[in-house]
């Protein structure tokens, strides 16, 4: 265990350093699983606790005014920058729509800061910037400031991009893990682990019949048209870094409640499976970047899952399980063969730099 004792500037006291059975960073606290929440647990929300932090949502929600918005951000370091069905440019302007999307709020303001690598092609900066203009256009956000850095060669990867958003929610929309009841129905927009499947295919030179493309999108639309069919959305989250399981860990960790879930039920194409077979990888914790998670009251659940099938980002949706009071702050998977296994929270990195 990690003894260290830093110097407190403003006080003079020494402040201990969290406990740790690591000394060192490793890629694994950034795959959004357990090293990652262990992080964040014991280093950064004791140091900056508010009330605003506490729900550790994919972003704040405050009010200003008589408005409520919501505010999010996050970086990305994808490599490679290229990949088949996007760039580290449009996945950083969907991924931080969608963070605000999960919050229930329209985005409307973007901003942007740029790490760039010395020696980075200008063609292939041009190729990002373009990427990220056409993506804000469909997203409907505007990006109205931000930064550039560079550093030396050899002191980056090509280029690392932070986007930070802001949203306003409407009247009646109250999303939060604390809304979450037993009896909630879980549903999902489509196929999962394309976008991580999409990079190790590209890392991995996997051939297969048809190329497996990233997801990416902005799910913006798809939430505000499930949003008018129901303000009975309790929850919603992306399952980006760590995948279904993990996104279904934290929400069953922060409501206390059970989570069962249907094998059969989770959507999983035929290549994406036959890629997960050959690199030895579960997809229920690969990362997505253009699907969510929906816990929806019972009674509204096939209203919301019909209307979601109705968008282009939505045609796949089904219910892949529900909230249930057993298995307290536990996620339980129903198997094909009828059994019954307890799905964890990712413990360390299947798939570095994959946002």
């Amino acid at each position: 265990m990690s003894s260290y004792r830093q110097l407190d500037l403003r006080s003079g006291f020494a402040c201990p350093i969290p406990k740790s059975d690591y000394t060192n960073i490793l890629l694994a606290h950034g795959s959004g699983g357990k090293l990652t929440h262990q992080l964040i647990e014991k280093m950064f929300v004791p140091q900056f606790q508010n009330e605003l932090l506490e729900p550790l949502h994919d972003g704040a929600v405050f009010t200003a005014g008589n408005k409520r918005f919501a505010f999010s951000t996050d970086s990305f370091v994808v490599s490679p920058i290229f990949f088949p069905g996007g760039d580290i440019g449009e996945l950083a302007i969907n991924g931080t729509v969608n963070d605000i999307a999960m919050c229930g709020a329209k985005p409307l303001y973007l901003s942007s800061a740029f790490i760039i690598e010395e020696g980075l092609p200008i063609d292939d900066l041009w190729r990002v910037v373009l990427s990220m203009q056409e993506a804000a256009k469909r997203a409907g956000v505007l990006l109205v400031t931000g930064d550039t850095k560079v550093v030396d060669r050899g002191k980056g990867d090509k280029i690392f991009i932070n986007t930070s958003g802001i949203g306003i929610i409407e009247d009646g929309v109250d999303i939060s893990p604390k809304r979450i009841k037993v009896g909630d129905k879980i549903i999902v927009n489509g196929e999962i682990a394309v976008h991580g499947i999409a990079i190790m295919s590209v890392r991995e030179g996997l051939e297969f019949e048809t190329q497996i493309k990233s997801d990416t999108a902005p799910l913006n639309g798809l939430v505000e048209e499930m949003l008018k069919a129901s303000k009975n959305i309790h929850v919603m989250r992306d399952p980006t870094r760590g995948g279904v399981a993990t996104t279904l860990n934290e929400l069953a960790e922060q409501s206390n409640l059970g989570i069962l879930v249907n094998e059969e039920s989770i959507p999983v194409s035929d290549d994406v499976k036959g890629a997960c077979e050959i690199l030895g990888l579960d997809p229920l914790y690969i990362a997505n970047e253009g699907k969510l998670l929906a816990f929806v009251s019972p009674e509204d659940a096939d209203k919301v899952l019909d209307t979601m099938r109705r968008h282009p980002l939505g045609k796949g949706s089904v219910i892949i399980g529900e909230v249930v009071d057993r298995y307290p702050g536990t996620v339980v998977m129903k198997s094909k063969i009828g059994g019954t296994r307890v799905v964890d929270m990712l413990t360390g990195e299947q798939l570095p730099r994959i946002c």
